[in-house]
């Protein structure tokens, strides 16, 4: 999967969205949009125009991007990018005690906000994912979810780092 942004710019759409359509969490409509924009003239280009269409987005294809990210420490079939993501964290080898308490905390979460609670869980531990549930727990539903669409755009930007290499030529 991982690429240039050379050869990224070079792919067809369809190339194109299979490549980096895993981006925003089962929503490669996004990559199938910034297509036309290329060429990009970094990877720092190309998100900033990915996130500029998530913006853009009415409230309520907001919320389809926000519910279409697994809960934290689940154990049902999520996309490969979130199984990595949250095995680096440790969430994919809880105890059962562990399991049970962010299972409670994703409940009570998508109970009070209606959607599942996002962060990007690179360099985060178990600790200081339960440290965020605790905070954001106490927040409005507009903040919230202003911080879920702030997080999606952090893991995007992750995943889009890690997929495109740089050009060793260039560096």
């Amino acid at each position: 999967m991982p690429c240039t942004l050379d050869q990224l710019n070079a792919m067809t759409e369809a190339e194109f969205v299979t490549a980096i359509g895993p981006t925003f969490e089962d929503t490669p409509s996004i990559a199938a949009q910034v297509w036309p924009q290329r060429p990009f003239a970094s990877v720092i280009d190309l998100h900033q125009r990915m996130v500029n269409i998530v913006q853009a987005m009415a409230t309520e294809d907001q919320l389809t991007l926000i519910n279409a990210h697994p809960d934290l420490g689940t154990r049902v079939s999520m996309a490969e990018a979130s199984v990595a993501e949250q095995s680096k964290a440790g969430l994919t080898n809880l105890s059962p005690e562990e399991y049970h308490q962010f299972q409670t905390l994703n409940q009570q979460y998508k109970t009070r906000f209606g959607f599942p609670f996002i962060l990007a869980v690179a360099n985060h531990t178990k600790a200081s994912i339960l440290e965020n549930f605790a905070q954001r727990l106490r927040n409005s539903t507009e903040v919230e979810m202003a911080i879920a669409l702030l997080e999606i755009q952090n893991i995007a930007r992750l995943r889009l780092e890690a997929w495109i290499l740089s050009d060793p030529l260039s560096a």
